[in-house]
């Protein structure tokens, strides 16, 4: 939903690229950083010549460009005739295909809520305890991936359908270090120190906080971002899941509790740049620019990993503008490091034995690596090498997963369409123009009453 909000509507485009055996990005065997041991074990156990493997993601441009070069290792061991395609509307188009009896072998994509349409409609093929326990003991965090996986099949049991790769992080908050050194301010390691600092910097007559919500038709939705770091972040895992399935309701005091944290950044005038009133208006492309202005409008901004983008041009992440993890409470230790995020799913859609060896495939370290060693991925996996990240910045957001005790995924992309991108996200509009906690979740609980 907020994704492909983001994203935009185009008109339908498929693409459709095959992999070329000659084209390896990094020849085998020669950076010892790459762990050559997995991708020569791999070629042992997978003769797939004369076959061919299909598959359709969500990967166009520049990713499509580096996934290639990641699945040109697997046609190079393998043998295999591999051939990927995407199209702007994707998630139609998987449903148009699979609907039709065309499905592609493997399918990868970004929404739980889809993938677990298809796998109850009995499209997708379950992936096997071997594979589940996989996750478990390689990933970090295992058993929140291990639950992101497993969807409910048409006989109505649950099985594990996905395979989580290349992940995306969202609980940053971003600063000018510059910013900080002039003003004598030290990275928070607790929330309970991030809300000093707030209180510090407002002391000082500096505005702590850049927050905007604006987004045209989709203004709101990083308030719920903000939302579901601090869900995470008071209450345990199992009660954000039923909170985002509705099985407790939006007026449960763990919800409203997490609204109001948020109101004690974004509603205090004192807290934020133009003020409480400028919070909806202000569109979150342009919200982090008071970090860079001279002398500086704000010091802190809540943001996902793909902010930069909306950054000065010539901003080098890592100097001129840096990030740190969004940190737990200091008074709820039990809850770990919770890291809230997004990322896409590999399924097989058509049960052949190149589907089965390219999921093989993915846990292998090679196959992170290559495309670690580029850029605009990250991975949990525990035996990937985290000096092959392509910079500091992706390797600091990395070790942020690695360091997770739990992952989870966008909340409100995981709810019904008219509450996660809909009522939720109004909800927050009014919210921070001041309308009560209880009111709001009492306005969602309402809207999420009517699609029951």
């Amino acid at each position: 939903m907020k994704r492909s909000f983001l994203m935009g509507v185009a008109a339908l485009a498929l693409v459709v690229g095959t992999a070329d055996a000659a084209e390896l990005k990094f020849k085998p065997g020669e950076d010892s950083k790459f762990n050559w041991a997995s991708f020569e074990e791999f070629k042992k156990g997978h003769d797939l010549k004369g076959q061919t493997l299909t598959i359709f993601g969500p990967w166009r441009g520049e990713d499509e460009a580096l996934f290639k070069s990641v699945y040109a290792y697997f046609v190079e061991a393998t043998g295999v005739d591999l051939k990927y395609s995407s199209s702007e509307n994707y998630e139609q188009q998987i449903v148009i295909d699979t609907q039709a009896g065309s499905p592609p072998d493997v399918a990868i994509l970004p929404q739980p809520g889809l993938i677990a349409d298809l796998a109850s409609k009995g499209y997708l093929t379950p992936l096997g305890d071997e594979t589940k326990q996989w996750l478990l003991d390689n990933y970090a965090a295992g058993q929140s991936w291990v639950d992101l996986s497993t969807y409910t099949g048409k006989d109505g049991k649950a099985a594990l359908y996905a395979f989580p790769y290349k992940i995306d992080v969202k609980s940053l908050v971003w600063y000018v270090p510059e910013n900080f050194e002039d003003a004598g301010y030290e990275v928070p390691k607790t929330m309970e120190e991030l809300k000093a600092l707030t209180e510090k910097i407002a002391a000082d007559g500096e505005k702590p906080w850049c927050i905007g919500l604006g987004s045209g038709g989709a203004t709101g939705w990083p308030a719920t971002d903000w939302v579901e770091d601090l869900m995470l972040r008071t209450q345990s895992a199992d009660v954000y899941d039923k909170w985002v399935k509705n099985e407790i309701p939006f007026t449960d005091p763990a919800v409203t509790g997490a609204l109001d944290e948020f109101g004690w950044f974004a509603r205090n005038d004192k807290f934020v740049d133009g003020g409480a009133a400028a919070v909806a208006s202000t569109d979150f492309r342009d919200s982090p620019k008071g970090l860079f202005a001279s002398p500086p409008k704000c010091y802190l901004h809540h943001q996902a990993s793909f902010i930069p983008s909306f950054f000065p041009e010539g901003t080098v992440i890592g100097e001129d503008a840096d990030f740190f993890y969004m940190p737990p409470y200091e008074s709820k230790k039990e809850l770990g490091n919770p890291v809230l995020g997004a990322g896409t799913l590999a399924l097989i859609t058509k049960d052949t034995p190149a589907a089965r060896a390219f999921i093989e495939f993915l846990k292998t370290p090679i196959a992170h690596e290559v495309w670690m060693a580029q850029t605009s991925f990250l991975t949990p996996y525990k035996s990937v090498n985290v000096e092959t990240y392509g910079n500091p910045p992706l390797k600091k957001q990395g070790e942020i997963l690695l360091n997770a005790t739990t992952f989870r995924f966008d909340g409100s992309d995981l709810m019904p369409g008219k509450i996660g991108a809909g009522a939720f996200w109004t909800g927050m509009v009014d919210f921070v123009g001041g309308k009560s906690s209880a009111d709001v979740a009492a306005g969602v609980q309402k809207a999420w009453d009517a699609i029951k």
